[in-house]
């Protein structure tokens, strides 16, 4: 068979865009190898990108502007099949208990006011323990306040995936469920057909929209995050529904609905491996028995789990791919049914208009890709769509590596540098350049007091194209620390980086050896999170302590190889590796590293990055040495990656024994 557009996947962004293209004219076929399996029975329904909190600017103003169409969106659906959606603009309420930092816990604002934690756009009012008690009665005792965002919404999930697979059956669409897409087919550039279990399906366009499956068809950075719900049943002896809002307490939301309510959600991943467990389920019971105690009295209605489509930054990924004529939209992971509005309205147009809306290109798939000049091929995924000489299976063997990424933001380069102990402005400018890194720490107090080699540092680099690390080097107590990171924070600012919340977290009292105090660090990271700041702490080679910092919300650990500007090398191999073994964020080697052979060393252990500053600033020749460095970060990545040969007593000959010359 033949249609105009094809689209693979049967969840609510295939349904969404293809009701929307076929509104506008366009003959549609949607594949869906199972209906019911779609992560869109599976989810909540909250539209909620205040809740959520996220910080991604273009993520930010993509759910916005969807949560803005849903009104009328559901209207439009509901007059089509003559099916409520299920959709209320209720508002949501995010309670916080005392050790979240009160209101702290959800971003700025003074107690009792609006708190403009988000935007004037989205606005979100502070409630204080006896207001948000009165507001919704029977939260747990020790919830102290919380926020609430009254443009948050809901929608029911199962019954909007109901109304969308009628009305795209209403409007003309061809829906064929029980239909595996196997492969696409491709020659020149262009996507010529499918393989699927009913033989071979052909377009003049087609549509990626598979969700957690994408990855079985196109290698993108695609994983299924599995998720496990529950709902019980409000008991007969309640008179009415005690819960009129949704809650998204911490680890937990729960959503009021009809005579039920659901809770969720874990995240898990583990593949594909389906059921719901014991652990997920007391986990989720326990959290959302502290938020609502009188859940505990409530009968147990149904388990169930879903996966969501989730990439290394958590962001989508629409528009364009390597074949003209395939366009992907996948990767939604938690926000699928909050952005389905946008992601039909944008994927319409662009294909039918080439009308590409600004916001797309920050969910171009090529942001996965590592630049030619970082990294060899071998790193990327764009060998696996030109190399026609190498399988897919070849290739997806050796390209195992994805990006860096730090509280949300992605990184290609693994290397990060300093600006400190250069000779000269133009030194620093051209190290940097040659180290290709994008991240480089900068010292706050250094810059403010014009410190000798710091004065114009603010015009020396472009902004625009790396990230700026602030660090609060000469601090010696938590507390100048943390004024210090909150000057950081306006001077990135300042420098357009509007939405840098980054912070590297020194405190360093010893002034001989410059060793971080590990309580003061501590003390002021866990301040500074409640504050909203990406803290990236120095510290000592301590896994206890790397572990505590992880617990408090720190975006990374930065373990020293050897105390700073010395040198060294690497003399904490051994807490370096049990920390990697054990942190759960991305770990960077900083401080004491003096060599390429060194950095190479550190990356081979599994760091993440590392920061390097004076081995290349007091090298004779420090671009050289910058180069050296990027060269042989990307080297030990590779070989961290590749797997080191087996250590044996006895030697191994390289070549074979058998069938050789003998006289």
């Amino acid at each position: 068979m033949t249609s105009e557009t094809v689209i693979i996947g049967g969840g609510v962004i295939g349904l969404a865009i293809a009701i929307e293209l076929k509104l506008r004219g366009t003959q549609v076929t949607v594949l869906c190898r199972d209906f019911k399996a779609a992560a869109t029975h599976a989810a909540a329904g909250m539209l909620a990108p205040d809740a959520e909190n996220i910080s991604n600017e273009a993520m930010r103003s993509l759910c916005w502007r969807s949560r803005a169409l849903y009104p009328d969106w559901t209207r439009k659906l509901e007059e089509l099949t003559g099916l409520n959606t299920g959709y209320r603009p209720c508002g949501i309420l995010a309670p916080l208990f005392e050790e979240a930092g009160g209101q702290g816990g959800r971003g700025a604002g003074e107690q009792g006011s609006r708190g403009e934690s988000l935007s004037p756009s989205s606005p979100a009012y502070w409630l204080t323990k006896e207001a948000i008690h009165q507001y919704q009665p029977g939260l747990g005792a020790d919830v102290v306040g919380g926020w609430w965002y009254p443009e948050d919404a809901q929608v029911d999930n199962q019954a909007l995936a109901q109304v969308l697979w009628t009305a795209a059956e209403s409007v003309g669409v061809e829906l064929k469920d029980g239909i595996t897409v196997e492969a696409f087919l491709q020659q020149q550039g262009q996507v010529v057909g499918v393989q699927t279990n009913a033989g071979i399906i052909r377009a003049a366009h087609y549509i990626l929209a598979s969700g957690a499956w994408s990855n079985e068809l196109l290698p993108l950075p695609v994983r299924p995050r599995k998720g496990q719900m529950l709902s019980v049943r409000v008991p007969e002896f309640v008179p009415e529904l005690p819960l009129k809002r949704v809650l998204f307490g911490q680890d937990i939301y729960i959503v009021p609905r009809r005579d039920r309510l659901v809770l969720g959600a874990t995240s898990e991943d583990v593949g594909f491996i389906p059921d719901n467990t014991p652990e997920g389920i007391q986990k989720l019971l326990q959290a959302a028995i502290r938020l609502y105690p009188q859940l505990k009295h409530y009968p147990i209605q149904e388990f169930w789990w879903g996966f969501r489509p989730a990439t290394p930054d958590e962001l989508p990924i629409l528009g364009t791919s390597h074949c003209q004529n395939l366009t992907l939209a996948t990767g939604h992971y938690r926000n699928g049914i909050l952005l389905a509005p946008i992601t039909a309205a944008l994927i319409a147009d662009f294909i039918l208009e080439q009308k590409s809306d600004p916001l797309l290109a920050n969910f171009h798939y090529s942001r996965f890709q590592s630049k030619p000049s970082t990294s060899t091929p071998m790193l990327t995924h764009s060998a696996n769509f030109s190399n026609g000489h190498r399988t897919l299976d070849t290739m997806n063997r050796v390209s195992t590596d994805s990006p860096l990424i730090i509280a949300g933001k992605t990184f290609q380069s693994r290397l990060m540098t300093g600006t400190g102990k250069y000779r000269s402005i133009e030194e620093m400018q051209q190290s940097v350049a040659a180290s290709d890194c994008q991240i480089v720490t900068v010292a706050v107090r250094r810059v403010q007091t014009k410190a000798p080699g710091h004065e114009g540092l603010a015009e020396a680099l472009d902004w625009t194209k790396i990230w700026m690390l602030p660090n609060t080097a000469g601090c010696q107590t938590a507390e100048e620390a943390i004024r210090v990171a909150r000057l950081g924070r306006e001077m990135a600012k300042l420098l357009g980086q509007e939405d840098n919340n980054f912070i590297k977290l020194e405190v360093i009292p010893d002034l001989k050896y410059l060793l971080p105090d590990p309580i003061g660090t501590l003390q002021a990271a866990e301040q500074l999170v409640k504050e909203g700041f990406a803290v990236l702490p120095y510290i000592n080679a301590d896994p206890m302590l790397a572990k505590r910092l992880e617990e408090v919300g720190c975006a990374t650990v930065m373990p020293l190889a050897s105390p700073i500007g010395s040198g060294q090398g690497l003399k904490t191999t051994a807490n370096i590796q049990i920390i990697i073994e054990n942190a759960g964020v991305p770990v960077v080697v900083d401080a004491g590293i003096g060599s390429p052979s060194e950095a190479a060393q550190a990356m081979e252990l599994g760091a993440d990055a590392l920061l390097i500053n004076s081995a290349i600033a007091l090298s004779p020749n420090p671009a050289a040495m910058a180069r050296a460095m990027n060269l042989a970060t990307v080297a030990g990545r590779l070989a961290y990656l590749a797997g080191r040969m087996p250590i044996k007593d006895y030697a191994s000959p390289s070549s074979p024994l058998t069938g050789t010359i003998t006289s």
